[in-house]
């Protein structure tokens, strides 16, 4: 796949645009729950069973939160594939909107295309060759579109 070259890339902690990451420390409150950052709140949401879910949001880290939503030893919500962007989605306005540098970091991108340069993955990234998804990329670009017409 073919990007534009004024796309931005964003995907480690250390890269320019950082704040575009669910690894980001921006928190956001979810039915009445603070969840550290969008990873623990995304990967908590797959498990229906609430402990399970309490253990993801109270994870040190991003990283650790998304190796807990890795687990299959626990079953997945039968509705995961279903529901997954719009979890995403609905985590990312709620990011966007409550913190003003990631805001206004997103809003500072003009019409510019927002891919997350993930190798591993070729579903909310680019992928490996470049040709994924980009789920997490669109689903940026919308909410950029959502609040500049806000």
């Amino acid at each position: 796949m073919t990007h534009s070259p004024d796309t931005i890339w964003f995907y480690a902690q250390t890269d320019p645009y950082a704040e575009f990451s669910n690894f980001a420390p921006y928190g956001v409150a979810m039915a009445g729950v603070y969840w550290p950052t969008v990873e623990h709140y995304f990967q908590a949401q797959k498990f229906h069973d609430a402990r399970y879910r309490e253990k993801i949001r109270r994870a040190s880290t991003p990283k650790q939160a998304k190796g807990l939503g890795m687990t299959r030893d626990l079953p997945l919500r039968d509705d995961w594939d279903a529901v997954k962007d719009a979890i995403m989605l609905d985590a990312l306005r709620v990011k966007f909107a409550t913190h003003p540098v990631p805001r206004d970091l997103l809003l500072s991108t003009g019409q510019r295309p927002i891919v997350e340069n993930a190798p591993g993955d070729g579903y909310w990234g680019c992928g490996a060759e470049g040709t994924g998804l980009n789920r997490l990329g669109q689903l940026l670009m919308q909410v950029r579109a959502e609040l500049r017409a806000a």
